[in-house]
């Protein structure tokens, strides 16, 4: 199963904009843009709103028999493990292999050992193509880099035979997924990423995306923090150490970086593209809760017993922050002295709660606060069961504008190279 060299993940909490999620890719491939739409849907979020992964699968069919859509495309089962996959196996033809959790757990002394030794061909200078300097590889290097990745490594080789064995060779789509973890940024830089290929080589595991941990932070639903010439050298640096890897490990030839949290990232779009132009590579791009988030917006212009739904969401969220915002503590960062009161909120028409909520950096109302807290708070809609679904129905044609709007200008565009014939 090949992946193509441009895919968006689109995540959908509640599973009622599939067919906008599609038009939005359709419009970008009328325009030339050959791209891959994938629905992704973590087991967290099934948890907390009461979906079985099967029920992703039937979005994404029907969307694509609603618009006709001819080419591929896939259902990820996002952030799995070894606990968690078996319900995913049948519904899903994508996983993303979360192993964050066990990096720098400590391998076995004797894997280091043989895997140093393996390896001690690259001590010394190494020229990448593509990247200006060299870099000076010591054995301390190499053997510090198997110390906090191997173990990772090695679980992802567990996952992806249990799923080999349930599915098949070569029936599914394979990424490594290494970002959502507390540990640093790779402290050897690109090249820790490629001794991180080279183990995922060594585990067998045709890993077809690889989703490193970048520097700066990708907060859920807000655009990056952090340097962004900082990023986009090591983002060219990752292109080129891809490259350099597939060639060198015998990966395979489509493999490509895949940017979690890669919603509203609007400062690092730019270098993305120039990147990618500049090594003619692929790119998988994540994204989520913006969805969710442009439900309630559309909600919110609806008026009427919509907006008090929005409203409704937010009041109970502010109440309940410490519990919504428990799972995502490392990917959201919110000042609570900023967040409006229940009041304030109260007296503010849609369209005031549309410009708090959109993520316009030119609005003078935008706050990345309140829209943290509501990207977190999707479970209070959830519990709000088919008062929330049904206005979603009622509201279709408002929402799904929104839906379309967000996926294509403010993501689509931007971020991939060769968009307009």
């Amino acid at each position: 199963m090949i992946f193509g060299k441009y895919s968006f993940g689109v995540g959908d909490r509640f599973g009622y904009q599939g067919k906008a999620q599609l038009e939005a890719v359709m419009q970008a491939v009328e325009q030339g843009l050959d791209i891959t739409p994938v629905w992704n849907k973590s087991n967290r979020e099934h948890s907390i709103i009461g979906t079985e992964p099967a029920d992703v699968r039937q979005e994404a069919d029907d969307a694509v028999k609603a618009c006709g859509w001819e080419g591929a495309y896939f259902v990820d089962a996002d952030h799995i493990g070894l606990g968690s996959v078996d319900a995913f196996i049948e519904s899903s033809d994508f996983f993303t292999l979360d192993v964050a959790d066990f990096i720098g757990k400590g391998s076995m002394e004797t894997e280091v050992e043989a895997f140093a030794e393996k390896y001690a061909k690259y001590v010394g200078s190494l020229a990448v193509k593509g990247i200006d300097e060299q870099f000076e590889i010591s054995v301390e290097l190499i053997r510090a880099a198997a110390e906090k990745y191997l173990s990772a490594v090695k679980e992802a080789g567990k996952i992806y035979r249990h799923i080999e064995a349930a599915k098949g060779k070569g029936n599914f789509i394979t990424e490594v997924s290494m970002d959502e973890t507390d540990q640093p940024p790779a402290a050897g830089g690109p090249v820790e990423m490629l001794f991180i290929l080279a183990a995922i080589a060594d585990e067998g595991i045709p890993a077809q995306t690889i989703a490193p941990k970048f520097s700066g932070r990708f907060n859920k639903g807000v655009d990056y923090v952090g340097g962004v010439d900082e990023f986009a050298k090591e983002f060219e640096q990752d292109l080129a150490i891809v490259a350099f890897a597939v060639e060198e490990f015998g990966l395979p030839a489509g493999l490509k970086l895949s940017v979690h949290s890669g919603s509203d990232k609007f400062s690092i779009y730019g270098p993305i593209n120039k990147a990618l132009k500049k090594f003619d590579a692929g790119v998988h791009v994540k994204t989520a809760g913006t969805t969710w988030l442009e439900e309630l917006i559309g909600l919110a212009m609806a008026g009427g017993n919509g907006l008090v739904i929005a409203k409704r969401v937010y009041a109970k969220a502010l109440a309940r922050m410490g519990e919504l915002c428990g799972p995502y503590a490392t990917v959201i960062d919110i000042d609570t002295t900023r967040l409006p009161s229940v009041e304030e909120v109260e007296a503010w028409d849609g369209q005031r709660f549309a410009e708090a909520l959109r993520h316009d950096q030119t609005c003078e109302h935008y706050s990345p606060d309140f829209r943290q807290l509501l990207h977190v708070g999707y479970k209070v809609a959830a519990e709000m069961g088919q008062a929330y679904t049904d206005a979603l129905k009622k509201h279709e044609d408002i929402i799904g504008q929104n839906v379309r709007e967000n996926i294509y200008d403010r993501h689509i565009k931007p971020i991939f190279p060769g968009f307009l014939v």
